[in-house]
Order: structure tokens, then C-alpha cells, then sequence
């Protein structure tokens, strides 16, 4: 696994991340494709926020089973923690806000949010 660096757009919320991003998922839901997320999941203990937590606040919509965290200076939504259905806590990151991480190398699954 490698480990990347990632942040919001104005560079208050930092973090690190390690996986093998080779695959994202682009979810057609209203929050996703307003958003134009392209999303990974890993383990909560491959993420760590290395700064910005008090300049974050969250968003739960729809099962509020998701927040949502997003930079209160930018609004750029770089992250979000939730649990999968086994209840295993996980991050979503947006690998749009990845450093250095070229997403056209990326295989993308269609994720049909909207009827979920």
C-alpha cells in the first residue's frame, strides 16, 4: 500500500491515507453527483486527519448513516466516516483531493445511489 497525502482546497484540513486507489466509485445519489465525487473506502485505521479537525463540521442526510465532513473555510468535502453494512468503520475519501494522484488511472464503477 501506499500513503497519500490529501486535503480540502484551501489546505485547513490535511490528512493521510494509505491504499491501493485503483478503483473508484462514482454514486449517482444527489449529494454524490452534485459533487462530482470519485470515492474509495478504506479501513479507519488507514486514515489519519493530520490537522483541521476544528475546521470541520458535518452533513447527514437521507439514513444519516454517513457524515459527511467538510471544510468550513472552502466547503470542500475531502473525506467522510461512516460504517459499512457490517458495522466496521470505514472513510470515504474523495480521490479528487488526493495529492499527486492522477484519477485517470482509475477503474470507475457506476454505484446506483439514487434508487439505494
Amino acid at each position: 500500500m501506499k500513503t497519500y497525502q490529501g486535503s480540502c482546497h484551501c489546505g485547513a484540513v490535511k490528512y493521510e491515507v494509505e491504499g491501493d486507489f485503483t478503483e473508484g466509485m462514482k454514486c449517482n445519489c444527489s449529494h454524490c453527483s452534485r459533487k462530482g465525487f470519485l470515492l474509495a473506502f478504506v479501513p479507519e485505521a488507514q486514515f489519519k486527519l493530520l490537522s483541521g479537525e476544528d475546521n470541520l463540521t458535518t452533513y447527514q442526510f437521507n439514513k444519516k448513516h454517513i457524515d459527511h465532513r467538510f471544510c468550513k473555510t472552502c466547503g470542500v468535502q475531502s473525506f467522510a466516516r461512516g460504517h459499512d453494512g457490517n458495522g466496521n468503520y470505514m472513510v470515504s475519501i474523495n480521490l479528487n483531493c488526493l495529492e499527486n494522484f492522477d484519477t485517470d488511472l482509475v477503474k470507475v464503477t457506476n454505484f446506483n445511489g439514487r434508487d439505494y
